[in-house]
């Protein structure tokens, strides 16, 4: 929880831990955690703040995390977490029951983790559908069950959170003629409304269990990763938000919905109309703690910046493989070049990581999104100054790390919408510019070789399209 004035200013923020459980491709969360956690970190944050000053709150929450709830909002099933991996098979009859619309959308396939094919294995565990229907049992997004609890009663969804259930976000609306023929029962979803929609105001109960007044304005929200991008401030066409924490994720903004064949990118669409096309990898900076464990990380950067060697290491985090900028199942770690010494390996992780966001933007310039605007980079990664010049190294083009950044900070401008501003307007007003780091030509040079390796060996492995492949060394000789 986050409490944040409207030029920016961070007045309070709080947080409390949550538990899951982890099996196999099994991973739940109990969903009356999430309501305790959350009205115990907003209680501590208002601690000595006046709570008339609140003006209104939005949520977000993890992308396609569901659960299944009774007429009066009480689970009746765990929370399927975002990666929960169980509805492979329900996957399938979803990708033959829409798969013309989900590549009209933007993405070629749903994946077995998406929203929709583990709602479809939900619904084919005892009771059964039948019962689900005659019960009025609901299909709720993580972020649907705190707003109803916020509210004292049901509130509508927010498209963001409703993306991987299949909602239609050209036409928004459910696409019936899909979802009847996957027999999901009728009145089981949610109403979707745009993310800035005033979904109503907080109740008593709320009021008493969050410290948050009654009455305050209640706004769709989002999803985490397009929360963080609003709150590092990327939201101009061509700007786009670099998120390096276990693992990294890039989003950005497009005038245009941008397809992928592939399916490794989909897009979200802004409150104001535009669209956020992203993708989340697999690898990323999850591999430091495991293979680095109680090494003095400040003295490894410092000597590996000295050697400046050019090994890579591919930073896969996944064991289920890769996802963005290429999809590969089968996909492990792999080290190129020599490392004689632990600096030049850590180093190797390091440079492995940038390729990869590099990468990215030439997958996603193939796509044909706008990549050209202003770059912001937020989390745990953005903490080794080193690692952030050789970003801005690799990458060729400059590298902004605002004063302040995070999902809740997103939230916060969004709820600020509800005062009549535009998102642009409310962000530009609280986001605060940091930090500008610049390539430097002469290092950029240096790291093109051991990036056009690194492209080679991705393509030898059968994990990258050799039209990648092209394309990425032919923007690196432009």
């Amino acid at each position: 929880c986050a409490a944040v004035d409207g030029t920016g200013r961070l007045l309070a923020t709080a947080v409390r831990p949550l538990t899951g459980r982890r099996t196999g491709k099994r991973h739940e969360q109990d969903p009356e955690q999430w309501w305790t956690a959350l009205s115990a970190a907003c209680r501590e944050a208002l601690t000595g703040l006046d709570p008339q000053r609140i003006r209104g709150l939005a949520l977000a929450a993890t992308s396609g995390t569901i659960l299944l709830a009774d007429a009066d909002g009480t689970p009746l099933t765990p929370g399927l977490m975002y990666d929960d991996g169980r509805a492979a098979e329900q996957a399938a009859a979803v990708d033959e029951a829409g798969g013309a619309l989900w590549r009209q959308l933007g993405y070629g396939t749903m994946p077995a983790t998406w929203a929709l094919p583990r709602l479809r294995w939900l619904l084919d565990q005892p009771p059964g559908r039948e019962a689900v229907a005659a019960k009025g049992v609901r299909l709720l997004h993580q972020a649907d069950l705190i707003t109803w609890r916020l509210a004292g009663h049901q509130v509508a969804s927010d498209s963001s959170h409703a993306l991987k259930t299949g909602y239609h976000l050209i036409e928004e609306r459910w696409p019936d003629e899909v979802l009847d023929r996957l027999d999901v029962p009728e009145g089981l979803l949610p109403d979707v409304v745009r993310p800035g929609t005033v979904l109503g105001t907080v109740c008593a109960a709320a009021a008493g269990a969050t410290g948050i007044p009654e009455g305050t304005a209640l706004i769709a929200g989002m999803t985490d990763g397009c929360a963080a991008q609003i709150g590092a401030g990327a939201l101009a066409p061509g700007a786009w938000h670099l998120l390096l924490g276990t693992t990294f994720a890039v989003k950005g903004s497009s005038p245009h919905l941008v397809r992928d064949p592939a399916g490794v990118v989909h897009c979200h669409r802004a409150p104001g109309g535009n669209w956020l096309p992203g993708g989340a990898s697999g690898s990323g900076a999850g591999v430091i703690s495991p293979y680095f464990h109680g090494a003095n990380l400040d003295a490894l950067t410092e000597r590996a910046a000295a050697l400046d060697p050019d090994a890579i290491v591919y930073p896969l985090v996944s064991t289920d493989g890769e996802s963005f900028p290429f999809r590969a199942p089968d996909a492990e770690p792999f080290l190129l070049g020599e490392v004689p010494h632990r600096a030049a390996e850590f180093h190797a992780y390091l440079l492995g990581a940038v390729c990869l966001e590099r990468l990215s933007f030439d997958y996603l310039d193939l796509l044909g999104a706008p990549v050209d605007g202003s770059l912001t980079a937020t989390g745990e990664g953005t903490r080794n100054p080193y690692w952030c010049r050789l970003r801005a190294d690799v990458l060729g083009r400059s590298v902004h790390l605002p004063e302040r950044s995070g999902s809740a900070l997103g939230m916060a401008v969004l709820a600020a919408t509800s005062a009549g501003i535009g998102l642009d307007e409310a962000a530009a007003a609280m986001v605060r510019p940091g930090e500008e780091i610049r390539p430097r030509a002469a290092r950029t040079a240096r790291y093109l070789p051991a990036y056009l390796r690194f492209i080679g060996e991705l393509t030898r492995r059968g994990w990258l399209a050799e039209a990648v492949a092209d394309h990425a060394r032919e923007r690196a000789g432009r």
